[in-house]
């Protein structure tokens, strides 16, 4: 079969590499029918995630159909339509038993296109299947569907919920790429008074308003002054860092009122600077997190009832072989316009154009 594979950083191809096999009476075997590129996959091709070695096939979101699975697995069976977690988890060890998935300590966790081999591929072996993947209805498109993989979870886990969004409260979230995106939408469920959104690029600026921002701004018009004037001098109640860079960090620390709350979800490859000197007295909280996938069920629920908005990220599309020009558009998001690109999707069968 064909994968994306990483030979090292800047470096990856679309190659021929072994078909994968039920290894475990507990995986899967999956066909890989829908799959998307994450920006930690591009963080990874920078060479900012060591853990994965050259020779390992990216990607951790995918949509598919079952084509094997081991005689252990209780949940789906071949033929089945699925929905890939980024996450897998063991459901034995003491953080799966806490819904702690990120954090397994019995073989799942992030594994996927980090240290096993992962989606962007023809095809892709899940352990642990029972809880790493879930069966879709046919009513939810390919390309909705694998936006619960990773990033609707990961933002409402790791950022709203961490950041504990609640109704009344000023949000902003800085970095308005597919997880920022995905944050704005899901603090809407709990109506915040206002949200903000700071992007460079003025599209993702633009696609923020339409998901329920209420303002926006360039980094570089100092945004820690428009949330206090919005605040009466306070700043955000709680402010989402959705980049991955120092200075989005560094912006979110002035952002946040006292007893406000900065949720880091960005993949960070270099320090940061903590400035303690100003916030030792502002009672803030900060959290970091790896999703933990435990909102999956639940995010798929509102999908099929269409409460949220995921057809809106997905700006460009590809057969599944043409992994390397998506990579290329998804890497080059400030001229391409790119928020989430999906590759190979199809359209739900109940939603199919009848002929005459």
């Amino acid at each position: 079969m064909k994968g994306y594979v990483f030979h090292g950083p800047g470096q990856s191809s679309w190659d021929d590499v072994p078909d994968p096999v039920v290894k475990e009476p507990t995986d899967v075997v999956v066909r890989v029918d829908c799959v998307t590129i994450c920006g930690t996959d591009l963080h990874i091709l920078k060479g900012d995630v060591p853990e994965v070695l050259p020779g390992t096939v990216l990607g951790h979101e995918a949509v598919g159909t079952v084509v094997e699975a081991g005689p252990d697995v209780r949940t789906v069976r071949p033929g089945d339509r699925v929905l890939v977690s980024c996450i897998t988890a063991c459901g034995r060890c003491p953080y799966c038993r806490r819904a702690m998935y990120g954090q397994c300590r019995g073989g799942g966790g992030w594994i996927l296109g980090h240290l096993i081999d992962g989606t962007q591929a023809e095809y892709v072996r899940v352990p642990f299947a029972d809880l790493s993947v879930h069966p879709l209805p046919e009513t939810l498109a390919d390309q909705d569907a694998v936006l619960l993989a990773d990033i609707f979870p990961t933002a409402y886990e790791v950022g709203v919920l961490n950041g504990r969004v609640r109704p009344g409260d000023t949000v902003a979230v800085v970095g308005a790429g597919p997880i920022g995106l995905a944050a704005i939408a899901t603090a809407g469920l709990f109506s915040p008074e206002r949200v903000i959104a700071v992007d460079p690029a003025a599209a993702r600026r633009e696609a923020a308003r339409r998901l329920g921002a209420d303002a926006v701004a360039d980094p570089a018009e100092t945004p820690e002054e428009l949330a206090a004037d919005l605040t009466d001098g306070l700043g955000a109640d709680v402010v989402i860092e959705a980049v991955g860079v120092p200075d989005a960090f560094e912006l979110c620390t002035r952002m946040v009122r006292p007893g406000g709350f900065v949720a880091n979800v960005g993949v960070h490859g270099a320090p940061a600077t903590l400035h303690l000197e100003d916030l030792w007295i502002k009672n803030v909280t900060i959290t970091t997190g790896l999703v933990d996938t435990h909102s999956t069920p639940a995010l798929l629920r509102m999908a099929a009832a269409g409460r949220l908005p995921t057809s809106a990220l997905v700006t460009h599309t590809f057969p599944l072989e043409g992994m390397e020009e998506a990579y290329d558009v998804f890497g080059r998001a400030a001229q391409t316009g790119a928020l989430k690109v999906a590759l190979g999707a199809q359209p739900p069968k109940d939603l199919a154009v009848p002929t005459a």
